[in-house]
């Protein structure tokens, strides 16, 4: 079966709708936390991890015990044969209340999962992509690009060397607009 074939087999459809819990979370870049799920499994998909159902489904609802910390975790575990999974997945990659990102980042870089360190960079890949100056102000912008470059693109040497290269394209491109007039204030 080819990695097209194993796509077309995945019903994404139960966590889709999981996700929809998302449309009222707002972004601080504008949107909401819904389509954010859905770019960060665009880049999943763009960087053809077709074949991983548990990959895929947890990019739907990555963001859900943070955003909506009453989410029935039971209720995500019998959505289908992946649900413990993807669940498992999804609490891997959740940021504890009581844990400083720094120390987030650490845990997912030195013990997560090849597919915990997959989806977090994805996660930043879209988090960059989405980073503005009419929301944040340079020095955010620049501490948010060094922990990108401390913890995150470590993640994406041990996953993807292709994410690492946009993660650095990304990085680069971010600094030059943070420096000039591109962005405003």
């Amino acid at each position: 079966m080819t990695a097209e074939e194993k796509l077309r087999s995945i019903t994404l459809a139960p966590y889709l709708i999981k996700a929809t819990a998302l449309i009222g979370e707002a972004r601080s870049v504008g949107g909401n936390q819904f389509r954010h799920a859905f770019a960060t499994l665009g880049i999943l998909l763009d960087y053809k991890y077709f074949s991983n159902s548990v990959l895929l489904k947890a990019a739907l609802v990555h963001d859900l015990f943070e955003d909506i910390p009453d989410t029935d975790r039971n209720a995500l575990i019998d959505l289908d044969a992946d649900g413990y999974k993807v669940t498992q997945l999804v609490l891997e990659v959740t940021k504890h209340a009581d844990e400083s990102k720094a120390n987030y980042l650490k845990r997912v870089l030195e013990s997560g999962s090849k597919n915990a360190k997959t989806l977090k960079v994805a996660d930043r890949i879209s988090n960059l992509t989405d980073i503005n100056r009419s929301i944040f102000t340079k020095s955010k912008i620049s501490r948010y690009l060094d922990e990108t470059e401390k913890y995150v693109i470590p993640m994406a040497e041990q996953v993807n060397a292709d994410m690492v290269i946009e993660l650095r394209d990304l990085i680069k491109s971010r600094r030059l607009m943070a420096q000039t007039r591109m962005w405003g204030r």
